[in-house]
């Protein structure tokens, strides 16, 4: 294995290890990432649990595709418990440099989870309805 494929391997397995992190909760591994995100999260989805779908490296980025479940047991934001199971999905890119994630870019299925939660009535992107004859 040349030392370009070790270093892909190597941020595949860290960027396992961050969704792991993610699924376990210990929320002292992740301080200089995104902390923040994870306690919001973890406090409204005790249950929360990551599965990454897809993992494919190429130099120094990781491309990930996953979906996440949990059940809305606390507060998120301004939004109340619903009691409600959840998933939702996203995909992100993650950039190494010496090892360590120096970037990502995420995305998120937010209007899905909106719904979910009750946040927004569902169907809220199929747009407005023809006017009626």
């Amino acid at each position: 294995m040349s030392m370009t494929d070790q270093a892909r391997e190597q941020n595949k397995r860290d960027v396992g290890k961050l969704f792991e992190t993610f699924n376990q909760g210990d929320l002292g591994l992740v301080d200089e990432l995104v902390k923040t995100v994870v306690v919001g999260l973890r406090s409204a989805f005790p249950d929360l649990h990551y599965t990454l779908d897809d993992v494919v490296a190429e130099g120094d980025q990781v491309a990930v595709r996953w979906h996440w479940t949990g059940t809305h047991k606390g507060p998120f934001r301004a939004f109340p418990a619903t009691g409600k199971a959840v998933s939702n999905t996203g995909a992100g890119i993650f950039r190494f440099k010496d090892g360590k994630n120096v970037a990502a870019s995420l995305e998120t299925d937010r209007l899905g989870f909106l719904e979910q939660i009750g946040a927004v009535p569902e169907n809220i992107g199929q747009g407005p309805r023809p006017p009626r004859p």
